[in-house]
């Protein structure tokens, strides 16, 4: 049910984090990796030899999603290439903080290009062969922030709320086409992202205060869920986002 042997699995952002575990994981689920992002090593990454460790095969691709044309001549290149993409993991994301008030035009349009404007340009061009093909695991990585608001953050908060609204949209139009499309909805993970709230012992503190689970979240904690969403165990699956937060969202 989980097997993906065969498979070929696109996860951008897999340099580092989340990206990377999840990248590790469906490799060991047997599926072949194209690992992107805007600074993977073009020889001697991480992800690769995680990957090919567990004997599948890694292609690494840099692609810098602050750049509409990269993204194009890359969904362009999935297009033509030798076998179709069978899995979409649209984890390339960064975040961006201001007040509100003194937020510059430049955070706004870099974070909303990056997480949410790519995300969809890249899954239409490498959705309309999965719907074409009638098979297709698309997903995203959403983030609490989906559902709330946030502090200084309102470009990620406003992109992040994007990403459950495409996550739905994208899913109600090709359920039916045989393409799954869901997001995984991290909490607060110990990522570069999250370092400056970590580095703030009143923050950090206010933030593990209402974690029931009582601790930050780990990269490799979206191994498993990022598998379930790829593989044929979420067939029945559409249009969901899936909390992994340590209970965060329940509190």
């Amino acid at each position: 049910m989980f097997d993906l042997s065969g498979r070929l699995a696109v996860v951008t952002g897999a340099r580092r984090g989340m990206g990377l575990a999840m990248a590790e994981a469906l490799a060991a689920a047997g599926a072949d990796i194209i690992a992107v992002s805007a600074n993977i090593e073009a020889e001697g990454s991480e992800v690769a030899a995680r990957v090919t460790r567990l004997g599948r095969t890694c292609a690494v691709r840099q692609v810098d999603f602050a750049d509409r044309a990269a993204v194009a001549a890359f969904a362009a290149e999935l297009h033509d290439g030798e076998r179709p993409v069978d899995i979409l993991v649209n984890n390339a994301g960064t975040i961006l903080r201001a007040p509100a008030a003194e937020h510059p035009d430049e955070y706004w349009d870099t974070v909303v290009q990056v997480d949410l404007t790519s995300q969809f340009v890249l899954s239409r061009e490498v959705g309309r062969g999965m719907v074409a093909r009638g098979h297709g695991k698309i997903i995203f990585t959403a983030s609490l922030l989906s559902f709330q608001g946030g502090i200084n953050v309102p470009g990620y908060a406003a992109a992040k709320s994007g990403i459950a609204g495409l996550t739905r949209a994208l899913a109600n139009e090709w359920a039916g086409r045989g393409v799954n499309v869901n997001a995984i909805v991290p909490g607060y993970v110990a990522t570069d992202n999250t370092e400056a709230l970590r580095g703030d012992p009143d923050r950090s503190k206010a933030i593990l205060d209402r974690i029931p689970a009582g601790r930050w979240g780990r990269a490799e904690d979206f191994a498993g869920v990022a598998v379930f969403l790829a593989s044929g165990a979420s067939d029945y699956v559409h249009g969901a986002l899936i909390p992994v937060d340590g209970g965060w969202l329940g509190r």
